[in-house]
């Protein structure tokens, strides 16, 4: 790349110096493991949309999604629209209701504490399992942001990809350490904003190389048709359904992610979601547009990559063709801003159910906030050294990675959630037995299973199954905690 290393390791200096700066300012200001977990519910509706999107997206929306559309172009489309329909799901229909509800049950600070507290659960058995599930696929998908940020570096530094991914989680794991939810938070809508510039900007910079709007669409509507048609996979073949339908269920995905229910779990009052709904909607429906604009332009724009060149590097490639040293510089901090953003939310959550839901409930019942406080920290420390072992495979793949953790989320998390919010007759055996079924569902199903079939899409329906068949084998539940969630029905659901 025609980087110049001088100026980017000082841009890349004073970065880090900003995001560690807020981790030592919010982490002043914890006193309890409440501050460290939720920020105490006092985020408002910019800082919760936009960490909630930055969080979420992840490198792989700047590295992934665009090395897909240049492998398979317009197909990738469906992955898109499958998260924005899931996106504004989880906000219009869900936001509200956890925020109300879990601060109902309990002041509930993490998914399987509500689970706890909705059912008014005497063991912790469903507490346990949860948190097992959460800190085992936080680690998958903190590798993930790993790998990205290995092969970020490693292409623009003269570092190795090890020394990369070292350098990542040792500056990631550092200001969520500091800080806490605040600090992420804050630090995740610092992020966004760069996100969003830079996968917006390589687009419209790429549509003007190519000769302006008019040629560009030219081009893709003459020699490019084919390669842009959403119903073509990459070998020109016609898409089959199940295909299609796997891209579209990533957007089952979003109603079990811990990272960004936590984000509607934090924010101030139920009134302000509509607003960061709003924000959010605008954010991640022009970058995953974008992103996978950026990846066919880079099919037209750059020669043909080396046959084992990684596909997931066309971001990088495009940005190095398109742009000045300054600008390159900028954009390529955007990317590390997505990298960093998800990982930090990632292990700030695991650490929080590590601690909370494991330690607090198993082995240390009377632990006083302080020692959480600590354990939390120390939680952070030992999912980042895991997730550096996953990550010392160069030849990952983002995506596959992204799509693993994903569905493992979605399929053990989601149907529990959604139950849990929306059905008066779920019992406490029927959420446990959801839980369980999905994860093991999608931790098995591609290796037992030949149907090439996301394994969200089975996980789920197969966790769903069980909810509703042991809610209907136990007796009707206990109605204590319900009444206060109908009273809370006064509140505005949008």
């Amino acid at each position: 790349m025609k980087l110049n290393a001088f100026p980017f390791l000082l841009a890349l200096l004073l970065y880090f110096a900003v995001m560690i700066s807020i981790g030592i300012y919010f982490g002043n200001k914890n006193r309890n493991i409440s501050d460290y977990i939720l920020g105490s519910r006092h985020l408002g509706a910019w800082v919760t949309s936009l960490s909630a999107e930055a969080s979420d997206m992840s490198g792989w929306l700047l590295m992934g999604l665009p090395g897909l559309a240049y492998a398979c172009g317009g197909c990738a489309i469906w992955i898109a629209l499958g998260l924005i329909l899931g996106t504004y799901a989880n906000w219009k229909w869900v936001a509200s209701r956890l925020r109300a509800y879990t601060e109902i049950a309990g002041n509930s600070l993490t998914i399987p504490d509500f689970f706890q507290n909705r059912f008014n659960s005497r063991s912790n058995i469903i507490r346990i399992f949860s948190a097992i599930f959460i800190f085992f696929f936080f680690v998958v998908y903190v590798s993930s942001g790993l790998i990205a940020g290995g092969k970020l570096f490693s292409l623009v530094l003269p570092v190795s990809y090890l020394q990369a991914v070292y350098v990542t989680a040792f500056i990631t794991a550092t200001y969520t350490l500091l800080g806490g939810f605040s600090a992420v938070c804050w630090t995740d809508a610092i992020q966004g904003a760069m996100m969003f510039l830079a996968i917006i900007g390589v687009p419209i910079v790429a549509t003007h190389h190519c000769g302006g709007i008019g040629k560009t669409i030219q081009t893709l509507l003459t020699s490019g048709k084919e390669f842009v048609s959403p119903l073509l996979a990459e070998n020109g073949n016609i898409l089959r359904p199940v295909k299609i339908i796997s891209m579209l269920a990533w957007g089952l995905g979003y109603f079990g992610q811990p990272h960004v229910l936590a984000r509607f779990m934090a924010i101030r009052s139920v009134e302000e979601i509509p607003l960061a709904r709003r924000i959010a909607m605008y954010w991640v429906t022009w970058s995953l547009l974008a992103a996978v604009f950026a990846g066919i332009l880079g099919h037209f724009c750059l020669p043909a990559m080396a046959e084992n060149a990684d596909v997931e590097n066309i971001f990088l490639l495009l940005v190095n063709n398109l742009f000045s040293p300054f600008f390159l510089n900028l954009v390529l901090l955007g990317i590390l801003a997505a990298i960093m953003s998800s990982a930090s939310s990632q292990l700030l959550v695991a650490a929080s159910s590590f601690s909370r839901d494991l330690y607090a409930a198993v082995f240390r019942k009377g632990a006083k906030s302080a020692e959480l406080l600590m354990i939390s920290r120390g939680s952070v420390l030992i999912a980042s050294i895991l997730a550096v072992v996953l990550a010392r495979n160069p030849n990952s793949l983002i995506l596959n990675v992204v799509a693993h953790a994903w569905a493992g989320f979605g399929a053990c998390l989601g149907p529990a959630l959604l139950f849990s919010l929306f059905w008066r007759r779920t019992t406490e055996r029927g959420v446990l037995a959801g839980v369980i079924t999905g994860g093991i569902t999608v931790l098995l199903w591609k290796k037992f299973m030949p149907i090439d079939l996301y394994e969200i899409i089975p996980g789920f329906f197969i966790s769903s199954l069980a909810i509703v068949a042991f809610s209907f084998a136990d007796k009707q539940p206990s109605c204590g905690i319900l009444r206060a969630f109908n009273a809370a029905k006064d509140a505005k659901f949008h």
